[in-house]
């Protein structure tokens, strides 16, 4: 049987421990039986009882009920035999404490009734000085102490490793969220494109077919592009694989060339100096630019949008309008606003979106640019 390093490791410091009490035990009882004249004198007998004890914890971790069952013999039968009381106790104090850290509460409760009464027999029958009764509460002290300390680190550990697990298992949901808001974007905004592109191939395709050639030209740039975005994204989830550098600002004179193959003119203002942006705020002010273009394009009924990008002093005010029906959202049924909204609230920011006074629908995102972004 091959065991692990940890196992090892603590087997070893079990086995220091040991050696420790042994040593201090039989020091110990010596100085402890020239302080109890009515116990018996200390010898070969009492010495290796101490021992046993003693050394019955190097397994404390491996086997703990067999452990406690040699110290509660050994313990017993020394106080029987009536030999002071001394250190022995702590070998089997420590027996019952792991006893009752190691094993659920049921049986660790068991097994150290059954070491309580093993170790009440020198009570009522000893060759040294019986306590009787009055020995019943002391004697109980050092099953029961050691039994409830136990317990509550038992209790401790489990409440931590729970604690670690569930926030082990949010943080998982959360990056699969994240994932799938990605993938929602990248797949949607990219079907919406060939969508549209496709719609317009297919009417030039009976009466002008030279011209739907430009149309299928654009779909396929369109997939492309849109597929090698996804596999930047899908790479996020699998171990070892490299991240390529995320979607931004940068990539919207991009965007806004893809759009215009399909047939949306979108005219894109920035305002403000310009200036290096967070990561993470520069891919969601990309991501809610994207979800709305894409939104006008599947929803609006227009053939143009506006976007305007302003840099200022605390915060990045990106903003998509349309001159459409103004019934794009209201997108509440979709996910593509709530996942808008969703990416701006993790940054501590805020997003607007409504109809438009003179006509048509407006998204508006605020990006806060400092500690919290």
């Amino acid at each position: 049987m091959r065991w692990s390093g940890r196992r090892r490791q603590e087997t070893a410091t079990d086995a220091v421990l040991a050696l420790a009490l042994l040593g201090f035990g039989l020091l110990a009882t010596t100085l402890a039986g020239d302080n109890q004249p009515g116990s018996r004198p200390v010898d070969a007998t009492c010495r290796a009882l101490v021992a046993v004890a003693a050394l019955a914890l190097v397994g404390r971790r491996l086997v703990p009920v067999t452990t406690l069952g040699v110290a509660t013999v050994a313990t017993s039968t020394y106080l029987v035999l009536g030999y002071p009381y001394g250190p022995i106790l702590v070998a089997f104090l420590i027996a019952v404490y792991t006893v009752a850290v190691r094993l659920a509460v049921r049986p660790a409760a068991v097994a150290t009734g059954c070491a309580f009464v093993g170790l009440s027999v020198h009570i009522f029958w000893s060759r040294g000085p019986a306590p009787g009764w009055e020995g019943v509460l002391p004697a109980s002290a050092w099953v029961v102490v050691p039994f409830a300390l136990g317990v509550a680190v038992r209790s401790t550990r489990e409440t931590t490793t729970r604690s670690r697990a569930e926030q082990a298992r949010r943080q998982v949901d959360e990056e699969r969220l994240r994932i799938a808001q990605e993938v929602h974007d990248v797949v949607g905004h990219g079907l919406a494109a060939i969508n549209m592109q496709a719609e317009i191939a297919l009417h030039l395709l009976p009466k002008r077919p030279e011209q739907a050639e430009t149309a299928l030209t654009a779909i396929s740039r369109t997939s492309r592009e849109a597929l090698d975005e996804l596999r930047v994204t899908l790479g996020a989830v699998r171990q070892g694989a490299e991240r390529g550098p995320v979607p931004g600002l940068a990539r919207l004179p991009a965007l806004r060339d893809r759009l215009a193959g399909a047939g949306l003119a979108v005219e894109l203002r920035v305002l403000g100096a310009r200036r290096e942006l967070p990561a993470a705020v520069d891919l969601a002010a990309y991501r809610v630019v994207q979800e709305a273009l894409t939104n006008v394009l599947r929803h609006a009924g227009v053939a143009s949008a506006e976007v305007t990008v302003d840099h200022r002093a605390d915060e990045l005010v990106v903003e998509v309008a349309d001159r459409g029906s103004g019934t794009v959202g209201d997108g509440t049924a979709g996910h593509g606003l709530a996942g808008m909204r969703e990416r701006v609230a993790a940054l501590g920011g805020e997003l607007t979106t409504g109809p438009r006074p003179g006509g048509g629908f407006r998204v508006s995102a605020r990006l806060p640019m400092g500690p919290t972004a």
